[in-house]
């Protein structure tokens, strides 16, 4: 099965040669990706299909289609004079990381070679780590659950249903209509993990993948099969019996739902699963401020606050409701609001502004009226051309406020005391000269 790579805003030409794409592979891919709900009424929000090249968005993941699969990575700025293999597998290492910290899962990054990395796709390395996951996890016992049962017996066991047993048995009471509790494997969470091992063994084109799926479907046969729309995921409890299935739960959801997004196209037409690197790399720094800011008395809400911009004079009905990324409060007081942004900055020396757009700007004029913040943060990815390491770009004064109003960066691509940088990128207080702003 061909298996293609491209970057983030990059594009793949198409052609026989080296690094390019057989035009109906193309083709098929783009077709799937148009279906993605991250693709827009246009239906380019994940893929360009242009004349002579694909050019992938903002968008993530895996695309398989007939025999084809492409692997869009981030544009994350890795060591330049290594080889594109080479670069690639750091960027899927650093890919899995910040699933890792959205998902909350505990994954010990380097159980996996570094030629693994560089060989296997960012879907064969998801599945490797789940098989391993679970394989361990069934090693101490599959789940159970006691689940009410309802059967007519010879003798009995539980309780008797009175109502059945008279209804039904009134003539005839050799039977006996019993209503008991029966420890089974046969539960929802155990569906779940089934559902997933063979969506995966469909997706999987590695042979080690397909041989450990293929032993785990085998552990899996005397689970009722469930179709995925069926499952049901509300009746799952994690609770201290089985808090170590947590992790592979969320792994499921990532697999099954529409946690980030995925898109079936139907049967042959093939499956999708993508990340908006917005939404992924909001709840990767959500997370690592949570963790960094803990024992400081300060609170971290994600997606918090939720105030309303507007309110209609002759209804009183609330719009436009706010969604600020991060909430930072002290004593009950939001005192920090930050904003990730996915996307690239210029250093201030190329433009004043930083390519900051005005939208962002006018947002954040909207949270310094409506949280009463003394401070905002704009947060993006740093890349080399910022120069030196995370750090504050610049600092400004908004027009009528005592709010001042930071752009940053954090760099995605060194794992090194990421907690601590974070830590003193909120923390850190030294002078810096305001400009007006507004």
């Amino acid at each position: 099965m061909p298996a293609y790579t491209v970057r983030e805003w990059d594009k793949l030409a198409y052609g026989e040669g080296a690094g390019q794409i057989l035009d109906g592979h193309a083709e098929r891919l783009a077709a799937l990706a148009a279906r993605s709900a991250f693709a827009g009424r246009g239906g380019s929000g994940v893929l360009e299909h242009g004349r002579h090249a694909l050019r992938a968005r903002g968008v993530v993941g895996i695309l398989a289609a007939g025999d084809a699969s492409l692997e869009i990575l981030p544009k994350i700025d890795v060591a330049p004079g290594e080889t594109t293999d080479h670069q690639n597998a750091a960027i899927r290492k650093r890919l899995v990381h910040m699933l890792a910290v959205a998902l909350d899962l505990k994954i010990d990054l380097g159980v996996i070679t570094d030629l693994a990395w560089q060989r296997e796709t960012l879907l064969e390395i998801l599945i490797r780590i789940f098989c391993d996951k679970l394989t361990e996890a069934l090693r101490k016992g599959m789940p159970r659950r006691y689940i009410s049962c309802e059967d007519d017996l010879p003798t009995l066991r539980g309780q008797l249903d009175i109502t059945r047993q008279f209804t039904r048995h009134a003539v005839n009471p050799s039977r006996l209509a019993c209503r008991f509790d029966l420890l089974s494997e046969d539960t929802p969470l155990n569906r779940i993990m089934k559902a997933a091992v063979q969506r995966l063994a469909r997706l999987s084109r590695r042979p080690a993948n397909q041989q450990r799926l293929r032993e785990l479907a085998f552990v899996y046969a005397d689970i009722t099969d469930v179709p995925v729309a069926a499952l049901r995921w509300d009746q799952v409890i994690i609770d201290r019996t089985n808090r170590s299935w947590q992790e592979l739960f969320a792994m499921a959801q990532l697999f099954l739902q529409d946690r980030y997004q995925t898109t079936t196209g139907g049967a042959g037409q093939g499956t999708a699963m993508l990340f908006e690197m917005n939404a992924l790399f909001e709840e990767y720094v959500g997370r690592l401020i949570a963790r960094a800011l803990a024992g400081t008395g300060l609170t971290v809400s994600l997606q918090g606050g939720r105030l309303f911009c507007l309110s209609a004079q002759d209804s009183g009905r609330a719009l436009f409701q706010t969604r600020p990324d991060i909430l930072i409060r002290q004593g009950g007081r939001v005192v920090h609001v930050i904003d990730t942004k996915w996307k690239r900055i210029s250093a201030r020396i190329d433009d004043p502004k930083q390519g900051v757009s005005q939208a962002d700007v006018y947002q954040m004029m909207a949270y310094a009226q409506l949280y009463d913040a003394p401070r905002l943060t704009l947060l993006y990815p740093h890349h080399p051309g910022l120069g030196g390491q995370d750090m504050v770009h610049g600092r400004y004064a908004i027009t009528g406020h005592a709010t001042i109003l930071e752009t940053a960066s954090i760099d995605v691509a060194n794992s090194t005391d990421m907690l601590g940088r974070l830590r003193r990128l909120i923390l850190r207080e030294e002078p810096v000269a305001l400009e007006p702003v507004g």
